[in-house]
């Protein structure tokens, strides 16, 4: 008897109809992030969506599998991991994903936060990730947005702040804190972009730092 869904599991699996068609792997993540992010820690429903996909085969279906198990925390996302390998494997691949250079920039004496910059690469394709902690709140991430101009981004920050280098686990180690205050009380003023980046960032700090 196939897995009856309720109005908000078919929500989510209807927004990953695009999936199959993508080739981009970070267009992949933005997307996923987006729609699932509010919901990564509701396990009822995660239980149900995986095992309808599971139940249904399909380009999509495979595709939805995947990209859940990369971005989705804790037993969700080892479900939909352990689903999605009885089923094909899309046309791009999450688990390509490199670290770049990781740079700081302290404010927090004059403007009370502090700026990072995280690189990344997809093969030649690199993007970063700049997150603005606010220092005087308990480091916090106020908001998070992510770019494919990374020499751009790099040259207005140095503008404003003095960058130091930061190797890639003590950067997500700061994110890590930073994240961990956020989801313990969500209801904090952050921007929309943390919410919407949520899933790429949780993902980078547990590959950078376990």
């Amino acid at each position: 008897m196939r897995t009856r869904l309720t109005p908000m599991q078919q929500a989510v699996v209807d927004a990953g109809r695009p999936l199959p068609q993508l080739t981009d792997p970070l267009e992949v993540e933005l997307l996923v992030s987006a729609f699932a992010g509010p919901f990564a820690g509701d396990e009822e429903l995660w239980e149900g969506v995986v095992a309808h996909l599971r139940e249904v085969p399909s380009r999509r279906s495979a595709a939805l599998l995947t990209a859940l198990g990369h971005l989705l925390p804790g037993r969700p996302g080892r479900w939909a991991r352990e689903a999605a390998c009885l089923q094909g494997a899309p046309r791009w691949d999450l688990g390509a994903l490199r670290f770049g250079e990781c740079w700081i920039g302290d404010r927090s004496i004059d403007a009370g936060y502090l700026t990072l910059l995280c690189g990344y690469a997809y093969g030649d394709a690199r993007h970063a990730m700049v997150f603005m902690v606010d220092e005087i709140s308990g480091s916090l991430t106020r908001n998070a947005f992510l770019t494919r101009q990374v020499e751009g981004a790099l040259g207005r920050l140095r503008e404003q702040v003095r960058l130091e280098p930061i190797t890639p686990e003590a950067a997500h180690w700061l994110l890590s804190r930073s994240y961990d205050r956020f989801e313990r009380r969500p209801g904090l003023g952050v921007g929309a972009d943390v919410h919407q980046t949520r899933l790429l960032a949780r993902r980078r700090i547990a590959l950078a730092v376990g």
